[in-house]
């Protein structure tokens, strides 16, 4: 397939800059077998059942985004892809000319980097202070890093809402944006409804916002990113699939990481990283449906999303979800893919 086959267009002002007031008043397009079904986030409690399996991604978001100055006087920034250890990250750094290893970065604070090297296209930071890890001084003086097409800088509001609720373990750059719609009055109702619930850590890299350079998408690499599974996480899988019990996952980077787990028949436990690039032709093995946001024109998550719900499908439903006004991307709406080989048409 060809990178113009995932092409749509998209009006700007359709583009979610900011959260609604509300997590689960975004709204939720259902994609069944043949349908598709217009709803309001919130009544995702009454397309689950009591012993479905609900998957979700509990990464947390770190402030990743540094300002500072070379020693030179250019400024810099600095965009944290992952944590390595208590004194060194790998980061993409833009600066008007490429560093040299053992150069120095000034930050707020009077924070130092040192340039170990470059690896690709990220640069290896260390961090040599005896009184706090790099996690410490990241989170110190570091900034939310929005995703560049929101086009502003965050304000105090986006301490919380790109944070999903129940987000445990620190290490992404962008937030798994399906969980964004679950709040409070969500979750107590899917757990008064005997909903299952198990989660898994995917860090999701600044690479998921790099595009697809190549017409030929299956010259494309992607990002490694970070992901553990845990032995309870597939105990609770298994048992749902020997009771015929539904999966869902929570988010594109929750299904990468199941794919991931999965690739010899069933999910098993794993940790390490993942470059699993999935685009339509794939057979996947852990899920029945997906919840998701609403995606770029081009992007490997909508390649994804086409995988799992039927490239003809999905691409009608996202022409639909324009004509009808949605909300794209992080802020944006929602919604609900079953996946092609097994859709029913119930909701």
């Amino acid at each position: 397939m060809q990178l113009d086959d995932f092409n749509f267009e998209l009006p700007s002002e359709l583009i979610a800059r900011y959260p609604l007031a509300r997590r689960s008043d975004s709204r939720l397009l259902c994609l069944l077998a043949d349908n598709l079904i217009h709803r309001q986030f919130s009544s995702v409690v009454d397309a689950l059942q009591a012993g479905d399996l609900l998957i979700f991604n509990d990464t947390k978001v770190i402030p990743a985004r540094l300002l500072g100055v070379k020693t030179t006087g250019g400024q810099v920034e600095v965009l944290v892809e992952r944590i390595l250890d208590e004194e060194h990250i790998l980061a993409q750094v833009r600066s008007s000319k490429p560093l040299r290893p053992g150069s120095s970065l000034q930050l707020a604070q009077n924070q130092t980097v040192e340039v170990v090297d470059k690896q690709n296209q990220f640069y290896k930071l260390r961090y040599a202070n005896k009184d706090c890890s790099i996690l410490e001084m990241i989170e110190a003086i570091g900034q939310i890093p929005l995703p560049p097409y929101m086009q502003r800088t965050p304000d105090e509001s986006d301490q919380d809402r790109y944070q999903t609720i129940y987000a445990k373990h620190k290490g992404s750059v962008a937030a798994p944006t399906a969980g964004l719609h679950f709040d409070d009055e969500v979750m107590e109702k899917l757990r008064a409804k005997k909903v299952e619930m198990g989660y898994l850590t995917l860090h999701i890299g600044a690479g998921t916002f790099a595009p697809v350079r190549v017409e030929n998408i299956f010259e494309h690499k992607m990002h490694a990113e970070y992901l553990d599974i845990s032995a309870e996480l597939c105990a609770k899988i298994h048992a749902a699939r020997a009771s015929g019990r539904r999966v869902i996952a929570v988010g594109t980077t929750s299904l990468r990481a199941l794919e991931t787990a999965a690739q010899h028949g069933s999910v098993q436990p794993y940790r390490g990283e993942t470059s699993i690039f999935i685009y339509p032709g794939y057979e996947f093995k852990s899920a029945d449906v997906l919840i998701t946001n609403l995606h770029l024109p081009k992007s490997t998550l909508l390649m994804l999303v086409c995988a799992f719900g039927g490239y003809e499908r999905v691409m009608r439903a996202y022409r639909e979800a324009v004509r009808e006004g949605y909300r794209f991307y992080s802020y944006g709406d929602a919604m609900w893919v079953e996946c092609l080989h097994k859709a029913n048409n119930r909701l």
